[in-house]
């Protein structure tokens, strides 16, 4: 019953409230975010929703508006370069994505669930078919979510497959039991920066290997 009924009255029930809640906050943030930079305050980007339909992400702007489009940060040459003062604040913090509360509302995304892939991250999608539940849902079939399972596994610097495999745990799991518990272990994830790294998905992993080659060239 919660699963397919009673998760999504809570998304709208505290995804209404959060939108209250964060009305100061969006304001300023709005605010400082025009004050630093040149552009629009919301970045909109192409995501894979549920059962793989497309839909616009919502998020606050923290890179600069010549920044190439739907493209991941990790496969940005510099990613750094590209970042705003006030958007490297923001993402420290993941204040960026506090307007998906809006996507969450809405019923493109819940509160809970794998983070939405981009439209072209067809490795990460493909990974995700290959996981289903006992009614032979995959995890594309169900709602990206503002946080998961495997944000509060690794988030940054899993690689591909393993981001896939919490993904898939998450989807044979899902419980109400679950839910509260990655969204309390957010909190704690959110606030030590555990497990993230500037130029996303695998990145950590990229520079282990970087780490190794550079030893091995010493030796």
């Amino acid at each position: 019953m919660y699963k397919y009924f009673l998760k999504r009255l809570f998304d709208i029930f505290f995804s209404f409230i959060g939108l209250v809640l964060c009305l100061l906050p969006f304001l300023i943030l709005m605010i400082a975010i025009k004050i630093d930079s040149k552009g629009p305050v919301f970045f909109l980007q192409e995501r894979v929703g549920k059962n793989k339909k497309i839909f616009k992400i919502h998020k606050f702007r923290t890179m600069r508006v010549d920044t190439p489009h739907d493209v991941p940060t990790h496969l940005l040459k510099n990613p750094d370069e590209y970042i705003t003062k006030v958007g490297r604040f923001m993402r420290k913090m993941s204040l960026d994505e506090l307007p998906q509360i809006w996507d969450i509302f809405t019923g493109k995304m819940s509160i809970i669930g794998p983070r939405p892939a981009l439209w072209n991250q067809f490795d990460l999608i493909a990974a995700r078919d290959g996981y289903t539940d006992k009614k032979g849902r995959t995890v594309n079939d169900i709602r990206p979510g503002l946080t998961g399972w495997a944000q509060i596994n690794g988030r940054d610097e899993l690689e591909i497959p393993e981001k896939a495999r919490f993904d898939g745990y998450y989807l044979q799991n899902l419980s109400f039991k679950l839910d509260v518990k990655c969204f309390f272990l957010t909190f704690a994830y959110v606030f030590t920066r555990n497990g993230v790294v500037e130029g996303g998905t695998g990145a950590m992993e990229k520079e282990h290997k970087e780490q190794e080659e550079k030893k091995d060239g010493e030796e």
